[in-house]
């Protein structure tokens, strides 16, 4: 049984996953990866999901303004040892419902191709591929998500 918790970049479980996560895009991402890193600094993100399974943090997920109407979904990680138990979905719900909360429309996300599992985790949760938008644009190994959440 996992529990999710409400909290901000702040969080030290937040960013002790944060590493683990910048770790794992690290292999995937090959010579793609600086590219990449320069967009996900985690200053000063007001919505993070801590994902906790028996008081250890396992799995996390931020949002932050994207525009008037999204908001966008960053840092999303599960730590291996408990993948496939639903934890992501978890997370990104939590997400997507904080969002509609603070009266946003839809949630926005890039990915990279090589990560199957994350492409596959937003296809099954409703999002659908979009025009690669802002720093993203024309870069091969990206691929662009949008949800709406009315």
């Amino acid at each position: 049984m996992h529990t999710l918790q409400r909290t901000n970049s702040a969080n030290n479980d937040f960013i002790e996953l944060v590493k683990q996560l910048d770790a794992d895009l690290a292999t995937k991402d090959g010579d793609d990866h600086a590219f990449y890193n320069q967009f996900n600094g985690i200053d000063a993100i007001k919505h993070v999901v801590v994902a906790y399974e028996n008081g250890e943090a396992i799995g996390c997920g931020a949002i932050k303004a994207f525009d008037n109407e999204a908001m966008e979904v960053k840092r999303m990680f599960v730590s291996p040892t408990h993948r496939g138990k639903r934890i992501a979905t978890a997370v990104l719900a939590e997400l997507e419902k904080w969002a509609a909360e603070l009266s946003f429309k839809r949630c926005v996300l890039e990915t990279g191709k090589r990560q199957a599992d994350a492409v596959q985790l937003y296809q099954k949760n409703g999002y659908h591929v979009i025009p690669n938008y802002g720093q993203y644009a024309g870069v091969e190994n990206s691929i662009c998500f949008s949800k709406s959440i009315e």
